[in-house]
């Protein structure tokens, strides 16, 4: 599997110094705020978002401060819809740590979602560039477009297979898509160039997504067994959709069934997962996957070769192959 070690080395010195033009933009002078804040930042994952702006923005042209303001951009959002989130979700735990919501409270939480918004907002006005803060805006908008559509079919878990990729294209390509467009746009006024990068990262955001679905139903971590995370929060998704399609009545009054409790035991999760895999739902995700991460390449094949060219092939397959 490609390492991000590697897939980042055509933009390791613009990466590098994203750390510190980042951390200059959220700085503040009100103590909790700057509290939460160090909190949140010092845990910064895998930074895969900026990544694809910059790798984006390369594969187009000269690396220049409209790369920062995007990946700037794209970082607040990004941290902001964590935050939230866990608000919505109820959630304690945030990359194996502590949520915000967890630590403080709902209250405070949603007022640093607010917060970092509002950042976003500044430094484009800042920076001039109203025509990125466009692209994330229509991100923000399908996110919360979708999340609204997921709880309301999850409360009554009648999620379609179309109404899955409508969620799934809403909540993680949008933001995916947002990243490779506001990287080209960062480089070039070529809108047909932005548009395609749009469209690469859409098709990579819809398998990445697929990918998370897929691990959910398959054994990971040190107790070797699959999370389940998804049942056990009433989320159907793609492996369980496909699933249910040709079973007996029975059968998926049984499942729905589980899926819907508000208690669930182990033994009820592992139910649903072998459910899922004999009834071909992991193989049927994992053929969509690879549907739309060949699209995705497919695209990178218009672009001459290069490093970056490759670092962006790599990036797909990492999407695909991730364990975690």
């Amino acid at each position: 599997m490609p390492a991000l070690g590697n897939i980042r080395k055509p933009v390791s010195d613009e990466m590098d110094h994203f750390e510190g033009y980042f951390g200059r933009t959220v700085q503040t002078k009100i103590p909790l705020l700057k509290i939460i804040l160090n909190y949140i930042f010092r845990r910064k994952g895998k930074q895969m978002r900026p990544l694809l702006v910059f790798l984006s923005a390369k594969l187009h042209g000269k690396i220049s401060e409209p790369a920062y303001v995007a990946a700037t951009l794209i970082e607040l959002l990004h941290t902001a819809s964590l935050v939230h989130d866990d608000v919505v979700d109820n959630s304690d735990e945030r990359r194996g740590a502590l949520s915000v919501n967890a630590l403080w409270n709902s209250k405070i939480a949603v007022l640093l979602g607010d917060y970092l918004l509002s950042k976003g907002l500044l430094i484009s006005i800042e920076k001039n560039r109203p025509d990125m803060l466009e692209i994330v805006s229509e991100a923000v908008k399908s996110m919360t477009e979708a999340e609204l559509l997921q709880l309301q079919k999850s409360r009554k878990l009648n999620i379609r297979e179309d109404d899955y990729f409508r969620i799934i294209t809403g909540k993680t390509a949008a933001l995916i898509s947002a990243c490779t467009a506001c990287g080209a746009k960062s480089v070039t006024d070529d809108q047909d160039a932005i548009n395609l990068m749009r469209d690469f990262g859409e098709s990579l955001g819809i398998a990445f997504q697929i990918r998370d679905d897929i691990l959910d139903y398959q054994s990971t971590g040190l107790t070797g067994k699959p999370s389940g995370n998804d049942i056990k929060e009433k989320k159907i998704t793609l492996p369980l959709i496909h699933a249910l399609q040709n079973v007996p009545v029975v059968a998926k009054k049984r499942i729905l069934g589980i899926v819907g409790s508000r208690k669930k035991s182990v033994e009820d999760i592992e139910a649903v997962v072998r459910f899922v895999t004999e009834n071909g739902g992991i193989d049927y995700a994992t053929t969509k996957m690879y549907q739309y991460s060949d699209r995705a390449l497919a695209i990178l094949d218009t672009y001459p070769d290069s490093e970056v060219r490759n670092s962006l092939r790599e990036f797909v397959s990492y999407t695909v192959m991730r364990e975690k």
